[in-house]
């Protein structure tokens, strides 16, 4: 996102804040659309402008946007989608830019160096320093985490469904390994959390937000549903869900 000058007077006009969902067709199995909805919204309500765009797996990824988002999905459309983004390059062009971005389950997993999918390893994008491997048993089921203090964020919250530096240390449910759950690296944060992510966790909203458009402070807005909604959850996970049992392998979708 950007400042332009407009062409008359001294005054400015910002550019959009491009929001690109990646591979809807392939990546979107657990609602993970809300994602870009939610941010968009956030972003509304201070007086951004905002563009929205959805880049199917048959058209290039721009390398001009601000936010990039991937969801969950399948063992064969995951491993097609790493194959032509990988061939693409757009969004590797746009990390390069500084672009954020927003990986989740399938997404955050081919980011990485790579992936298994169908009983075999498949090469990820390798925009973050992991690899990804299928777990003894599936991981369905709440999740918490204490989210790395460097990011200064409040306790994440999400539902995780799936067979660099850790994102949270989990605190109830599997992640990545039972220890900790998602990863971050400069501008790209990857997550097991659905729900979809933003829904429950505001600040994570706020905090891609401000990345992309360089500001250090967001104008507050009402949270009082999301609050709500975090808390009931939250509340939920502490009465009925135990502490993990650490596993030895990140698991997969």
């Amino acid at each position: 996102m950007s400042t332009d000058r407009a062409t008359t007077g001294s005054s400015t006009t910002q550019s959009a804040l491009r929001i690109v969902w990646v591979y809807p067709d392939l990546l979107s199995t657990y609602g993970d659309r809300g994602n870009m909805l939610i941010l968009a919204r956030r972003a509304d309500l201070r007086g951004f402008p905002v563009e929205t765009i959805e880049v199917r797996s048959d058209e290039p990824v721009p390398t001009k946007a601000d936010i990039y988002l991937l969801g969950g999905g399948e063992d064969g459309p995951q491993a097609l989608a790493a194959q032509r983004l990988n061939t693409d390059r757009g969004l590797h062009k746009a990390v390069d830019q500084r672009a954020v971005v927003l990986c989740v389950c399938a997404g955050y997993q081919l980011l990485g160096a790579s992936f298994s999918a169908k009983g075999a390893k498949h090469a990820g994008l390798d925009l973050l320093d992991i690899t990804s491997d299928r777990g003894r048993t599936r991981a369905v089921g709440e999740l918490v985490g204490d989210i790395d203090p460097e990011l200064g964020l409040p306790t994440l919250t999400g539902f995780e469904n799936h067979d660099a530096k850790p994102f949270a240390r989990v605190t109830a449910g599997v992640g990545n390994d039972g220890a900790t759950e998602g990863a971050w690296q400069g501008s790209v944060i990857g997550t097991y959390s659905h729900g979809p992510a933003l829904s429950r966790n505001p600040a994570l909203a706020d905090l891609l937000i401000a990345w992309a458009t360089g500001q250090d402070k967001l104008d507050p807005i009402d949270d009082t549903w999301p609050n709500r909604l975090r808390a009931e959850r939250l509340g939920a996970v502490r009465v009925t869900v135990p502490r993990a049992a650490r596993a030895p392998v990140a698991a997969s979708r």
